[in-house]
C-alpha cells in the first residue's frame, strides 16, 4: 500500500527537470499521475507504466486556459477524480543569463510572469470545480528559495516566485472553506541536467553550496519526501505553508 493509493495527481511541467522526479515519486506511492507539459510527456508516462504505475500524459501550455481545461478533464475522465495538483510548470533554465534588471526586455519579463504566475492561476482555477464537487483536494505550488533572498540578476524570476508564495497564502484562505489545502515548496538551486548544461554554472553552484548548512549540491530526489507529505493524508490539517527545502540556505 502506497501513501497515495487511489489519488489522482496532476503534475504540470512533468516531462522535464524536477517534474520528472515528482511524477515518478508520486507514482511509486500509488498515485495515478497525469503528466502535463508543453513538451511531450510520453517518455515519462512510459517509464511510470513500465515500473508498474499508472499514468497518462497530455501536452499542455499552462498559460492557455482551454488547453488546461482539456488536460484536467482528461485526468478526471480517466481516473474519476482530481485529488492533487502540483503547480510545477515554470521557466528558469531557459531564461537568459543572469543580468541587471534594467537589461531585461519586456518579452523576458512577460515570459517569466505568464508561465510562472498565470500558469498557477489557470491550473488551480481549472481543478477547483472537481475538488469542490468531491469535497476535498490539495494544491501544491512550487516557488523558490530565491524569493526569500532577493537574489540579484534575475528579477523577473524572483518576482514570479515571490508571487507564487503570496498566491499560496491567499488561495489557502479562499479554498479552506471547501476543505481544499494549498501549500508551497520552495527549493534551492537544484542540479537538473538543464541547469548543469548552462554556461558558468560552476560558479553559481559553488556559491549555492557555500550558503547552505548542508554542504552539498541539491538533487531532485531531495524534494520528493516533502512533495509526498503534502500530497498525502499526513498533511490534511496543513495549509497556507511554505516549506523551504534547500539545505539551510534560506531560513524562513
Amino acid at each position: 500500500m502506497g501513501r497515495l493509493d487511489g489519488r489522482t495527481v496532476i503534475v504540470t511541467g512533468g516531462a522535464d527537470g524536477i517534474g520528472v522526479t515528482y511524477a515518478k515519486a508520486l507514482a511509486v506511492e500509488g498515485a495515478k499521475v497525469c503528466v502535463a507539459d508543453i513538451q511531450s510527456p510520453d517518455a515519462v508516462v512510459a517509464a511510470i507504466k513500465s515500473a508498474g504505475g499508472h499514468a497518462i500524459g497530455r501536452t499542455c501550455d499552462v498559460t492557455k486556459a482551454a488547453q488546461v481545461a482539456d488536460m484536467v478533464k482528461a485526468a478526471a475522465d480517466t481516473y474519476g477524480t482530481v485529488d492533487v495538483l502540483v503547480n510545477n510548470a515554470a521557466v528558469f533554465a531557459r531564461l537568459p543569463s543572469v543580468k541587471p534588471f534594467e537589461q531585461l526586455t519586456q518579452d523576458e519579463w512577460d515570459l517569466a510572469l505568464s508561465v510562472n504566475v498565470r500558469g498557477v492561476f489557470e491550473c488551480t482555477k481549472a481543478v477547483l470545480p472537481y475538488m469542490r464537487r468531491q469535497g476535498n483536494g490539495k494544491v501544491i505550488n512550487i516557488a523558490s528559495g530565491t524569493a526569500f533572498k532577493g537574489t540579484p540578476g534575475m528579477l523577473h524570476y524572483v518576482a514570479s516566485k515571490g508571487a507564487v508564495v503570496s498566491m499560496t497564502r491567499s488561495l489557502a484562505n479562499e479554498l479552506g472553506r471547501d476543505n481544499i489545502t494549498c501549500n508551497c515548496i520552495a527549493p534551492g538551486l537544484v542540479m537538473t541536467d538543464a541547469i548543469l548544461n548552462q554556461p558558468g554554472i560552476e560558479h553559481i553552484r559553488s556559491g549555492a553550496i557555500d550558503s547552505r548548512f548542508l554542504k552539498r549540491q541539491q538533487k531532485p530526489d531531495d524534494l520528493a519526501g516533502t512533495l509526498i507529505y503534502l500530497a498525502s493524508a499526513d498533511s490534511d490539517f496543513v495549509t497556507g505553508q511554505i516549506i523551504v527545502v534547500d539545505g539551510g540556505s534560506a531560513l524562513h
